[in-house]
């Protein structure tokens, strides 16, 4: 997906939030502020948006000398999102479709996303769970269903920390014995990296790998050697959140990648051909709308 003039609003917004949560004051506010306005107006309009956030984030860990400014927030929601796994685990267990149910709530865990969202709280996290048990799903849960069955190797691409837990219930209800994690390769946002891997307790699931990247999405000619053969010879990609959406709906390098996300702006809702706000699971190149 490439980068909207719509886009452009929310990367000042995004600048400001992530300024403001690496604890800038005023005056440093608006040096990151000005630096990251002349970043903009170099824009190459045909790159994913994730990598005008990659450059964002860059430049605010820099001015505020943080390496993970979002570091208290991501232990806050891991923390919170293992809480409520025990009960997540039973709903799936009791579920009529225990895949599907799976499924959506992992998609719910999406919510979890300061990036685009900056005022996320735990209560509209549970909001947003009931929701996604009770909404139609935007997709074909057949042709995931199939994809699965059929698939020797899946790689899952996880995307934010709390969101990671619940992905842990979905990949659980999974072969899971198929199932290769991917997560960030360094901090980005509350995007989870391998120490929130370790936290959520899924090395103790499935082998875990890096991107070796430090992008809210998966920009393939940006990642290590290890993680694009990976990405080659999976036979099925799961990749989780709006970020890897608007990396790979145009990637040519692989044909069977399913989409799990929310849609939280009226952009990417565009591109993927629905209402803002709803529950997808797209696969790449699927007319579903």
């Amino acid at each position: 997906m490439r980068t909207y003039y719509d886009c452009i609003p929310c990367f000042v917004k995004q600048t400001l939030d992530a300024a403001r949560m690496a604890g800038a004051d005023d005056a440093l506010q608006e040096r990151i502020l000005r630096h990251i306005l002349v970043e903009i107006s170099r824009i190459d309009m045909h790159q994913p948006p994730p990598v005008m956030g990659q450059a964002i984030h860059r430049i605010i860990r820099d001015f505020v000398g943080h390496p993970d400014p979002y570091k208290p927030v991501k232990d806050q929601f891991n923390q919170f999102a293992l809480e409520v796994y025990p009960s997540l685990k039973q709903r799936v267990k009791t579920a009529s479709a225990p895949l599907e149910t799976a499924v959506r709530i992992a998609i719910a865990g999406n919510i979890i996303d300061f990036g685009v969202q900056g005022d996320v709280n735990t209560d509209a996290v549970m909001a947003t769970i009931e929701d996604a048990l009770m909404e139609p799903l935007f997709g074909d849960m057949e042709m995931f269903s199939r994809a699965v069955s059929d698939a020797d190797r899946i790689l899952y691409l996880a995307d934010n920390t709390g969101e990671i837990v619940f992905d842990r219930v979905l990949i659980e209800t999974l072969p899971f014995e198929r199932i290769t994690l991917v997560v960030r390769g360094a901090p980005v946002i509350n995007d989870a990296t391998m120490d929130d891997a370790i936290t959520a307790g899924l090395d103790e699931v499935v082998p875990v790998i890096d991107n070796g990247i430090d992008i809210p999405g998966t920009v393939l000619s940006q990642c290590s050697d290890e993680f694009v053969q990976a990405f080659k010879a999976a036979d099925m990609i799961i990749a989780k959140g709006q970020g890897n959406y608007e990396t790979l709906s145009d990637t040519t390098d692989h044909n069977n990648i399913f989409f799990l996300f929310k849609t939280k702006c009226p952009v990417a809702a565009r591109d993927v051909g629905c209402e803002e706000g709803r529950f997808v699971l797209a696969r790449r190149g699927q007319e579903l709308a």
